[in-house]
This record gives C-alpha cells, structure tokens and sequence, in this order.
C-alpha cells in the first residue's frame, strides 16, 4: 500500500469555539505531522496517524486568549506537547470520495473516539516530481470530554467558552513510498 507523509507546510488543523454563546472564535496548529497508508483501491483499507504540536497553535486574534489556551486552563502545553489522532476504521461512501474516518483523538492524555466526515480532493504531480494527495475532514467534540473544563458564567446567563469544538483539518501528503509485492 502506497505510504505518504503530511506535508506540514500544505496542512492545517483548525478548531473554532462559540465565544460568549454569540459568535465563533477560531484558531489553529502550525505543526502537523503524520503518516498516511492510503490504498485507492480499497479505501477501506487505509489509515492514518497525526501528531499536533501544541504550542505551535496560531493566533486566535488576541495573545492574551492564545496565552490562556496555552495554560494549564486549557491545552497545558507545558505538560502535554502534542495531540494525536489515530485511525481505527475507514468507512467509504459516495464512490470512494468520501469517508468515515473513526480514530482514537487524545488531548491532555486523555483519549476518545471521534469520527470525521473526510474527502478525497485528489492527486496531483508537484512541479517537483512529487506526488501529493489532499484531503479534507471535519469533526466535532465536547471539549469537557477532554478535560478542557475551564469557563466562566456571564452575568447574561450562558458561558464565556463553548463546549463544542468544531475541528477542520486540510492535508496534503506526499508519497514516499510503494508497496512492495511480497
């Protein structure tokens, strides 16, 4: 089975949260890293591995608030440097384009199992001689499941901080390699 590498230039993993229950902050990683074993003729077959550096997360729009997700309140990036995904199952549908990838996420040590809805957005050759795959899936968590329990009330009634996250994730993988007959 072909075996790629995430181009951590080309992918991004992003979350966005609802802010004061009235709009949506948002925010990402600048180091992604992983494996892909992808088989375009069996889909099913295929899996993935992703490693997110915490402190690599880009700006929300503010340093305090990128600061305070940092902090032990949050991500706790002093104790726990990365994030991980790893798939268990890949579930095909719509003639291979799109999936159900369901795989172990762990935040803070702490592991669930999640489902991200994925497409296949194609195969190209670089201008380099390589070839790339993109993807792209999204995904929703509770935030509290991971141990992200820090909020505050409003004196308006409701939370500073949403419990849903929404996780987008585009990628891009490189081949480096071809299976092997045996």
């Amino acid at each position: 089975m072909p075996v790629y590498k995430l181009d951590s230039t080309h992918t991004a993993a992003e979350f966005s949260a609802r802010h004061m229950m009235i709009t949506t902050v948002r925010g990402g990683f600048k180091t992604v890293n992983g494996t892909l074993n992808y088989d375009p003729q069996n889909p099913a077959n295929s899996s993935v591995e992703a490693v997110i550096e915490t402190n690599s997360m880009s700006s929300t729009g503010l340093d305090q608030r990128d600061g305070h997700l940092k902090s032990a309140d949050f991500l706790d990036v002093a104790n726990y440097p990365t994030i991980t995904f790893k798939s268990t199952k890949v579930e095909p549908y719509d003639n291979n384009t799109r999936a159900k990838v369901t795989g172990d996420l762990t935040i803070r040590d702490v592991t669930r199992s999640v489902v991200l809805d994925v497409e296949f957005l194609g195969e190209a050759k670089s201008p380099y001689g390589h070839t790339a795959i993109g993807f792209t899936g999204t995904t929703k968590i509770n935030r509290e499941d991971f141990g992200l329990t820090w909020n505050m009330a409003l004196e308006t009634g409701g939370w500073l901080v949403g419990k849903e996250i929404t996780i987008n994730v585009d990628a891009e993988a490189i081949l480096v390699a071809e299976a092997q007959p045996a």
